[in-house]
């Protein structure tokens, strides 16, 4: 006879977090994290009141009912009645599709149906406390003026039947007005992106919309989960940025680099981070890093530098770096596209007369001078280069090493050699023996540390050395001259080391002396 005890039986929401990427299930593991970063005496209080604005698949409104339903057993000890209390006058949600109004309503009252005999609580119609109400997109120039949408992917005639993912709680200037009453907690993870309409699958962001509309609502406290590629603002993303990092309510923050760390199989660049907003607190934000299961904490202010550094241990890192650096290396970074050259800039297979070598991702070619429209004083000199796409995605990967490459391989340009803008000018100079060095300290781990500190993006642009110090090319460099020259812990050097992968540098056929 089989031993139902030990018999294996996964939790049904921890197989639908794995499903896809489409729309991101929460793990009930995340969940609990989430909730434990809340005042546990919120689960003992029978006042306490709960709306997940996004549910899916009902796993924050389970999971809180589980701690309601052990925290109110002395306040209220029939468990009918406490079940009915808490069903019906502490939970609520907004499914943000009619399949996943049914998927939370099959979590919480054990039926997708809870004026059924089945539902562990009865309602009187067949939504209960999680509602889901088929609205439309309010088109203007052919955008939604409330997530932004494009009308072309969303419309009535494109969809012709499908979900409209015009989502209630942010198609409404007046959220307060949905279940009309107040909330003490808001959770849940909401949708991360729609389609713009643009190529290649080009999306824009809608998460931050939900946080922002969760404050309308004034609730005690404000728990979500989202992408971190806010740190890095744009699309739509810098004014919530600003505000959050200015925000001394976020008293807690858990931040993944690697989303994989948190939602198991599913790759969201940039990583994901929790946060919890006390409208009671005013300080610096416990914020906790985890990087490969290993995690990093500190107390401290979210908006200390300009671009967000989420490793706690590189902002001890920077603070020791810059007390030494006289310049930074962002002034010396050439801009994107240095010669006005475009990725997909092809010429001939050999060179003729007044024509300069194209580097380009394709191979060598070779283009007229004339052609070349900017930059021309650097098409004399050795160029250090990089690729302008950065090799670990937003400064993240999944090698089986857990490390960085951080930049492509370091490729040195001869003069009469130009390149497209598939690559970007780290240093510029007229001795090969220079360029040389130069790449030799981009080499260095701690060097290329700096840069990844900064990677929010899938690009590398001037902007991601700025904590990286201009020194001496007149010598070359190693990983030990590096670290002496700043002084670094012996933690500090194996918390990099334990990142960042050893790069070479790949000299171009015209850099020989």
């Amino acid at each position: 006879m089989t031993n139902l005890a030990s018999s294996y039986n996964p939790d049904v929401l921890s197989c639908i977090a794995n499903l896809s990427n489409d729309e991101v299930f929460t793990p009930p593991e995340v969940a609990n994290a989430m909730l434990d970063m809340l005042p546990q005496e919120l689960f003992s209080d029978p006042n306490t009141t709960f709306l997940d604005p996004a549910t899916k698949s009902g796993v924050f409104l389970r999971e809180i009912a589980k701690r309601l339903i052990a925290g109110l057993e002395d306040k209220i000890p029939n468990l009918q009645e406490r079940l009915d209390h808490i069903f019906h006058k502490q939970l609520f949600g907004i499914a943000i599709t009619e399949l996943t109004s049914l998927l939370s309503r099959r979590s919480l009252y054990c039926s997708k149906y809870p004026n059924s005999v089945y539902s562990v609580s009865a309602f009187d119609d067949i939504q209960g406390n999680i509602r889901f109400k088929n609205i439309m997109h309010r088109w203007k120039d052919g955008k939604c003026v409330y997530c932004g949408a494009a009308e072309a992917e969303y419309g009535d005639a494109k969809r012709k039947g499908l979900e409209a993912h015009a989502y209630e709680f942010i198609h409404n200037t007046n959220p307060q007005e949905i279940f009309k009453m107040k909330f003490d907690v808001i959770i849940g993870n909401p949708p991360y992106q729609l389609s713009d309409g643009g190529s290649a699958g080009g999306a824009i962001p809608i998460y931050h919309k939900f946080v922002e509309q969760a404050k309308k609502l004034n609730p005690r406290y404000l728990c979500m989960i989202i992408p971190s590629r806010w740190f890095a603002g744009g699309r739509g993303l810098e004014e919530f940025r600003k505000d959050m990092l200015a925000d001394k309510h976020i008293e807690y923050m858990v931040d993944y680099p690697k989303s994989r760390d948190c939602f198991q199989g599913v790759d969201i660049a940039g990583g994901v981070c929790y946060f919890l907003r006390n409208n009671s607190y005013i300080g610096d934000c416990d914020f906790t890093s985890i990087v490969n299961n290993k995690a990093s904490n500190r107390r401290r202010s979210l908006n200390e530098f300009e671009v967000f550094i989420r490793d706690n241990v590189g902002v001890d890192i920077i603070h020791r770096v810059m007390a030494k650096a006289k310049q930074t290396m962002d002034k010396r970074v050439a801009p994107v596209s240095p010669f006005g050259l475009r990725s997909f800039t092809r010429g001939k297979d050999k060179p003729f007369d007044n024509s300069v070598t194209v580097i380009t991702s394709k191979g060598k070619f070779y283009i007229p001078r004339c052609d070349v429209k900017k930059g021309l004083e650097e098409i004399e000199k050795y160029k250090v280069c990089v690729g302008y796409l950065n090799p670990d995605r937003a400064g993240v990967n999944n090698a089986s090493d857990g490390k960085s490459s951080v930049t492509t391989k370091i490729s040195i340009y001869g003069p009469g050699e130009v390149i497209t803008e598939t690559y970007i000018i780290l240093g510029s100079f007229y001795s090969l023996t220079e360029a040389r060095n130069f790449a030799s300290y981009i080499q260095c781990k701690l060097v290329r540390y700096l840069v990844f500190l900064t990677l929010s993006s899938m690009h590398i642009t001037k902007l991601n050395f700025q904590f990286v110090p201009d020194v001496d090319y007149s010598r070359s460099w190693s990983d030990g001259d590096v670290y002496q020259l700043y002084g670094l812990l012996e933690e500090e050097i194996d918390h990099v080391e334990s990142l960042i992968r050893p790069q070479i540098v790949l000299g171009g056929e015209d850099c020989v002396e």
